[in-house]
């Protein structure tokens, strides 16, 4: 297949287009567990209360805000299409004999943590978002983070939702960069260390708040 085939083959485009959404989220996650870690200072709030001020009222945050949420729907829709496309391509036998010798189970199920994954963002910005950004509402952010993670049910399904997560990212980041050509023999290693590095520091420190707020180690 030419080059230029490559480039307006429709799978190809979808898997490059999931590749770069996923990775602008990736840069995301960065800038929100920054934010969240302000929840850390010891002052009742005041860094954390600044931060989100700051994200809803800057004009340029807005824009970027857009560019977000489209990247969000963009990713899940293509792995969507990615995902029947590769089940009706595939004969089932097939699959069932081959899958275990040459995938992981994390590859495989890329469908099941990134399902989870959208769940749990669905109600985290029910939750925190749609009420601050929508409603008007009494309470700070910051109550509202810690009224959420004192209650077991939350905590315990955010830092489960955070563990996928973290095994969505330990496949996808490599992936990403195969997709787009990066992942050669001599990157292949030194990317797969950063993307399981990185999905650990992602899951430690966003699975750190609920812990620590439910344990009232911060008061």
């Amino acid at each position: 297949m030419s080059s230029l085939t490559k480039i307006f083959n429709p799978t190809i485009g979808r898997k490059a287009l999931m590749a770069l959404t996923g990775l602008f989220l990736c840069l995301f996650l960065c800038e929100h567990l920054y934010g969240n870690l302000l929840l850390y200072y010891n002052d009742h709030g005041h860094q954390f209360e600044l931060y989100s001020h700051i994200l809803t009222r800057t004009l340029l945050i807005r824009v970027i805000e857009y560019f977000l949420f489209a990247a969000f729907i963009i990713h899940a829709i293509d792995a969507l299409l990615l995902t029947i496309k590769n089940k009706k391509a595939r004969p089932i036998g097939y699959a069932k004999q081959k899958q275990s010798g040459n995938s992981t189970w994390i590859s495989r199920n890329m469908g099941l943590t990134g399902s989870v994954i959208l769940f749990f963002l669905v109600v985290h910005l029910r939750m925190f978002f749609f009420p601050h950004r929508f409603l008007d509402v009494h309470e700070t952010m910051y109550q509202d983070v810690v009224t959420a993670f004192q209650d077991w049910r939350y905590s315990g399904f955010y830092v489960l939702s955070v563990i996928f997560l973290g095994l969505h990212l330990g496949h996808g980041f490599q992936s990403a960069f195969q997709t787009l050509g990066i992942n050669n023999k001599n990157y292949a290693p030194i990317i797969k260390m950063i993307g399981i590095g990185f999905a650990i520091i992602m899951t430690i420190g966003f699975a750190s708040i609920p812990i620590v707020f439910y344990l009232q180690i911060i008061k």
